[in-house]
């Protein structure tokens, strides 16, 4: 009983094989002149010969396809903007507004923090725009830093210098 069974499946299976083999490609050109092909007949189709019944194509590795590309990292640039580099400011109050440019566009989560004369003038913020109260005469350094989320520094400004010029408290 088993052997009988066991050549049904095989003649089955061959069966299908040959059936395999069997398959006719139909072409014809579509109403844009595009050729199409297909192994559906469709009226005004030719049939296709070909000359093997095996067709076989050599793999393609398509794992590069999948990978993730790594984001290039942006190189960010930050200048003081305002004042300009040995510009005088005459102001009476001591007033200085400080403004920054940051490109590319400046993202979130970045901080920005202003050091004058070397010394951090306040905490990072997300403001490219600081203002100054009370700077005394003379000359003075401006300088920005552009932080990450983290804190590492991505781009410090090259110094630039101002000066101060209000009335003497004599």
């Amino acid at each position: 009983m088993k052997t009988k069974i066991l050549v049904l499946l095989t003649i089955i299976l061959f069966s299908f094989y040959g059936y395999s083999g069997d398959k006719k490609i139909y072409t014809w050109k579509d109403k844009n002149g595009a050729v199409v092909f297909s192994d559906t007949p469709k009226v005004g189709a030719q049939e296709v010969k070909l000359t093997s019944q095996i067709l076989a194509m050599p793999t393609t590795d398509t794992s590069i396809l999948n990978e993730a590309k790594p984001a290039a990292a942006k190189s960010f640039k930050i200048v003081v903007a305002s004042p300009a580099h040995e510009e005088t400011v005459r102001e009476n109050t001591g007033s200085v507004y400080v403004t920054s440019r940051i490109s590319p566009r400046f993202e979130n989560g970045f901080t920005i923090q202003l050091f004058v004369d070397g010394v951090a003038y306040a905490e990072p913020s997300n403001t490219s725009t600081f203002a100054l109260r009370n700077v005394d005469r003379g000359e003075h350094s401006l300088q920005v830093k552009l932080f990450d989320p983290k804190g590492n520094v991505l781009s410090a400004s090259p110094k630039s210098v101002f000066f101060m010029h209000r009335q003497s408290s004599l």
